[in-house]
């Protein structure tokens, strides 16, 4: 019970807080030492395949389940995804206003799009608390990104993007065309993008 309370507490602390050059190596090690604990944990259950009780059963269900989970993590990541997006929602809108009215604006040295929001919490884009601002300001058109999980360097990640810019509105439709499954309209001008 307490293994998989952790193991939940853990999911939503790497989705939130652990920045996302750790998410890969941690999964890794998370998913090795599952893997040889589910291992043990069978060979236990054939060794006393005679004297069978219902903790041993219990204990191998539980630590196969999240090894699969983790091993897999895209079902749990869906679902933490779908309510964030619910939860967060509002803030997100605020804060694509606040880049309309440029009271945000890019704001790290390395480079010239991110911004560092100026609060740590709550977390509404992941990898750091920073967006992608991208704005013409001669037309009040604005693209803002939302990290939902950020990936190392050039690998795609995946993003909630507010657009109201005619170019990132054809884009998105065409990344959506080609690959639903990952990249899909959330409501007007809201996309969920897997991209680099």
């Amino acid at each position: 019970m307490w293994i998989a309370m952790g193991w939940i507490v853990l999911a939503i602390l790497n989705y939130y807080f652990v920045p996302y050059f750790i998410v890969a190596f941690e999964w890794l090690i998370l998913s090795l030492v599952l893997f040889a604990w589910t291992i043990g944990q069978v060979f236990r259950l054939i060794k006393e395949r005679k004297n069978l009780t219902r903790q041993r059963i219990a204990s191998v269900s539980v630590i196969l389940t999240l090894f699969l989970l983790t091993f897999f993590r895209q079902p749990v990541n869906q679902i933490i995804e779908k309510v964030d997006w619910q939860i967060f929602y509002n803030k997100r809108t605020e804060v694509v206003q606040q880049g309309k009215n440029n009271e945000l604006e890019p704001n790290v040295s390395w480079n010239g799009w991110v911004c560092e929001l100026p609060y740590k919490f709550p977390v509404i884009s992941n990898g750091g608390n920073e967006i992608g601002i991208s704005k013409n300001d001669g037309t009040n058109e604005i693209t803002v990104t939302f990290w939902v999980f950020r990936n190392f360097f050039s690998a795609p990640s995946t993003h909630f993007e507010y657009t109201n810019r005619p170019e990132d509105i054809k884009y998105y439709n065409e990344i959506i065309e080609r690959d639903p499954d990952e990249n899909w309209k959330v409501e007007e001008n809201w996309y969920r993008t897997f991209h680099e």
